[in-house]
């Protein structure tokens, strides 16, 4: 299990997004239901949040791609 949080589906820090991700879940409707679980757990969910903020590494950013333009643009690339 890679737990990490989503270094581009993110809100706050990305917890939700990278819990969705794993998961296979849509990270908007979890994001509701961890609203409503914080609601009705008398705000237990933010220390969680907080908790798993802390501990979950960050995914590293995707690679840059490059494309070079080519040595002689009057010839066609094959």
């Amino acid at each position: 299990m890679n737990l990490r949080r989503s270094y581009d589906d993110h809100q706050i820090a990305g917890v939700c997004g990278g819990l969705a991700a794993n998961l296979g879940w849509d990270s908007g409707k979890l994001r509701i239901v961890w609203v409503l679980a914080t609601i009705f757990t008398a705000f237990a969910g933010v220390v969680i949040y907080l908790a798993l903020w802390y501990l979950m590494p960050e995914e590293p950013p995707p690679a840059p791609t490059f494309d070079p333009p080519p040595m002689q643009p009057w010839k066609r690339s094959t």
